[in-house]
């Protein structure tokens, strides 16, 4: 077992837990590095399994996969934030693994995640925990109207009700089976914005530029990165609150933390996601390292140096609707008159089906300006069909 303060060196396989999209730029990002890939998902055709030297097509939980992914590789990280933490644990026996489970438990849990920004004094919107119909009884009325969310596996949206009665928040309550749940006010909301940061175990720490995000039903449509996307002192604020939350976390790797900014200019703290991020995509394409390099430099002890941004940049998701903006049949977009625009960079995660709501790709668009990066964003989006910004 290499120790955990030892670097490991290109020519090294690098696990990950979770196929998705983003293990497989993650893949892309450690293979461009010299490193080799294992993958462990029991998913055929999952992205990341499609592109890695080695693909163990087994369950999170299964005690001969994690046993050989341990045994293939140097270090193991994660994509997605629903692993069980037990699994990072069990790895974690026999080589480093980041981030490490303890980070990821809180990040899985929406009551224990409150608890971690209250202690590290970032604030968030003020919320109950509602696990019994005593708890449910005695919820402030000053916290509606709000919104329910289920503790766990709660993401892009889903495990969600808004509520704005006590009525709808019991049926609402009911809804969600009764699981445990955390009920957040709802806030005056000017926009949102997201900081990408990464740990060293050594405790270096640096950040991407604050993401100015915008939401639609719940998931991410367009991030815009560029000098005055948000205000000088709330984006020192931003990044000040990220670092703050992973080092109260002791976290290792790369981590996403997730603002409300308000109508007062008040920024809050709404979640984290314990990996790279759908906002840290533009980092491909306008930074000097992306948010994948710094999760390869994280896990192998590699010098983590602050990432420079070179370019304006737009981030478009690409969602499955798009295939079918004509019609029920399934189509490609036009992704020729897409890649004839200036600075257009696209990212297609290899996803065998188009689905509804299901990410697909991404589209980064960069330029010498803001204004020419917008500009251009928006005609790439008036072909692919996308709403407007």
């Amino acid at each position: 077992m290499s120790k955990d303060t030892d670097v490991i060196l290109p020519g090294a396989t690098l696990g990950v837990l979770g196929g998705g999209q983003l293990g497989r730029m993650f893949a892309h990002a450690a293979q461009a590095m010299g490193y080799f890939t294992a993958v462990l998902d029991k998913d055929e055709t999952s992205p990341a399994g499609l592109v890695s030297h080695q693909h163990l097509r087994t369950g999170y939980e299964d005690p001969q996969g994690l046993a050989e992914l341990a045994r293939l590789c140097a270090a193991v990280t994660t994509e997605f934030e629903n692993v069980p933490a037990g699994s990072l644990n069990k790895l974690a026996e026999s080589l480093p693994v980041s981030p490490a489970g303890s980070a990821v438990a809180i990040a899985q849990d929406r009551a224990a995640e409150k608890a971690h920004f209250v202690k590290c004094g970032v604030p968030c919107a003020p919320y109950a925990v509602i696990e019994t119909a005593e708890q449910l009884a005695a919820v402030n009325d000053a916290l509606l109207p709000g919104i329910l969310k289920t503790a766990r596996m709660g993401y892009d949206g889903k495990g969600q009700i808004r509520v704005k009665t006590r009525e709808e928040l019991v049926k609402a309550w009911s809804e969600l089976k009764q699981v445990a749940c955390v009920l957040e006010k709802m806030l005056p909301l000017a926009h949102e914005c997201s900081v990408i940061v990464a740990r060293g175990r050594n405790g270096d720490i640096v950040n991407l530029p604050v993401q100015r995000n915008l939401h639609r039903d719940g998931i991410l449509a367009v991030t815009e990165v560029y000098e005055g996307n948000v205000p000088a002192a709330q984006a020192e604020q931003a990044v000040a609150a990220a670092k703050s939350v992973a080092i109260g976390l002791d976290y290792v790797g790369v981590l996403c933390v997730e603002f409300f900014v308000l109508d007062n200019g008040q920024l809050v703290v709404n979640e984290i996601a314990p990996r790279p991020h759908n906002s840290g995509h533009y980092s491909q394409n306008a930074m000097d390292v992306s948010q994948f390099e710094l999760q390869v430099r994280c896990m192998t002890n590699l010098p983590l140096v602050q990432p420079r941004q070179h370019s304006a940049t737009v981030m478009l998701n690409l969602l499955g609707d798009l295939w079918f903006k004509d019609g029920e049949t399934a189509k490609a977009p036009a992704w020729d008159q897409i890649l004839a625009l200036p600075g257009a960079h696209l990212h297609l995660y290899g996803k065998v089906d188009a689905k509804p709501a299901r990410k697909m790709g991404h589209l980064n668009i960069t330029a010498a300006s803001p204004e020419k990066a917008r500009e251009t964003a928006l005609k790439a989006a008036e072909i692919l069909g996308i709403e407007a910004f």
